[in-house]
């Protein structure tokens, strides 16, 4: 979202939400949280010790292993990933001297064939999303967390599970502990939720965490099925927990809290998702909905909706894109232009690229910074126009709009484009 004092809230939600806190929810469950991108659970059993996700580096995995072994004298005997996002197994190394048992889910749907081909360009739009090639005072934070620990110079560690199940549901008792593992998919194909009912804890992994989530990532990636998220969070909402802990952000108490909290975070979903298709059947492009469709104020205003990670306006195009393809329906784009014959027809019916490049200038000035993001970007489309200066002022507006981006990824994102830009702009002959 850009707003006005898009940097100043993301600021703000950082510094009140990422304090490193070691809590004893109830009697031999801990959970930790702002020691790494994501959070951790361990819970005590009869003579050792049960893992939910180990963050995201070795060293702060190793920090992890200190914590448990001061509060419980045990070592860890087993390890539940809640899915296989990097930043929730990265520290499972720091624990492999104890060779605990890993357990893990095989995805509800598989992933495409072929994107292993796709990978140089998510790696670098990743890299761009969580900013790791910009300093603490650029980033700020990753929105649902502190930075990753390799921004720092620290080292992923996975360790690969060897337990993997592939239903539904598992009930079991490990080390005296009861559990239920349920495969729920959501942010992850491979999500899943951890029961533990003579705790009356539920570990949610990140169906639900305390800020608007990444129904899309711009890094790219199959699309994240809103509908099938809904689902799981209506069997999230059928648990008689007392302490609801996500794999980010604060864990949230009491039975009545939980059950307000994940209606409000379903309310939120099922708006966004109804009011997509129901616009989409009525004609409407993706870029007319993308423009409309905001969260009610009941809400976008509740602190665990607040886009700092992920946003509505990538949210709609997600679902458009999904439902219906990328044909907006409009005969004139069944075959448009090539890009640089349209954006030479453009600067020519503007008076040429000197005058494109005025108007860009005086659009950066008065910070209309998309304005002369889009003509920047007809410049350098049309290649004869692009240039060092037109690399610059397509920087100024990255790092200018960057100041009014609410979503750390989104503002990760325009400063590494802008700094990329200036790089290029540095072995650029004219």
């Amino acid at each position: 979202m850009l707003i006005e004092n898009g940097k100043q809230q993301l600021l703000d939600f950082t510094e009140k939400n990422y304090k490193e806190t070691i809590t004893e929810v109830t009697k031999g469950v801990w959970f930790v949280s702002g020691l790494g991108h994501s959070n951790a659970v361990f819970v005590e059993a009869e003579t050792s010790v049960i893992l939910i996700d180990t963050l995201d580096t070795r060293e702060r995995g190793e920090k992890l292993l200190k914590i448990i072994r001061e509060n419980t004298r045990k070592e860890v005997g087993n390890i539940i990933y809640t899915h296989s996002h990097p930043d929730h197994r990265g520290g499972a190394g720091a624990f492999a001297a104890g060779s605990p048992k890993i357990i893990a889910f095989k995805p509800k749907n598989p992933v495409l064939e072929r994107t292993e081909l796709l990978k140089d360009i998510q790696d670098l739009r990743g890299a761009r999303q969580f900013g790791y090639a910009l300093t603490d005072e650029e980033a700020i934070s990753q929105g649902i967390g502190p930075r990753e620990g390799i921004t720092h110079g620290e080292h992923r560690a996975f360790v690969p599970p060897d337990t993997v199940y592939d239903q539904e549901k598992v009930l079991c008792k490990i080390d005296g502990v009861q559990m239920e593992l349920v495969r729920l998919p959501g942010e992850a194909e491979d999500q899943i939720m951890i029961w533990f009912p003579q705790k009356e804890v539920l570990c949610c992994g990140d169906n639900y965490y305390g800020c608007f989530p990444n129904l899309y990532a711009i890094r790219g990636g199959q699309y994240r099925d809103l509908a099938a998220w809904i689902n799981s969070l209506d069997v999230l909402m059928s648990y008689p927990a007392r302490f609801l802990l996500p794999g980010h952000t604060a864990a949230v108490f009491g039975r009545e809290e939980i059950k307000r909290t994940l209606e409000h975070f379903r309310g939120a979903f099922d708006h966004i998702l109804t009011y997509t298709l129901e616009g989409m059947n009525a004609g409407r492009s993706a870029d007319q909905l993308a423009s409309e469709i905001q969260l009610p104020s009941a809400y976008a205003d509740l602190p665990y909706l607040t886009e700092h990670y992920g946003c509505v306006e990538w949210t709609v195009r997600a679902i458009y894109g999904a439902y219906l393809g990328w044909f907006d329906g409009n005969p004139t784009n069944l075959h448009p232009l090539p890009p640089a014959v349209r954006s030479n027809k453009m600067i020519g019916l503007m008076g040429g690229a000197p005058a494109v490049l005025d108007a860009a200038k005086s659009a950066v000035r008065e910070k209309d910074y998309q304005w002369c993001l889009e003509l920047c970007d007809l410049l350098l489309e049309d290649h004869a126009s692009a240039g060092k200066e037109v690399l610059r002022l397509k920087a100024a507006a990255l790092e200018g709009i960057a100041e009014y981006e609410t979503s750390a990824n989104g503002r990760h994102y325009y400063i590494a484009c802008a700094r990329e830009l200036r790089e290029t702009a540095e072995g650029c002959s004219v």
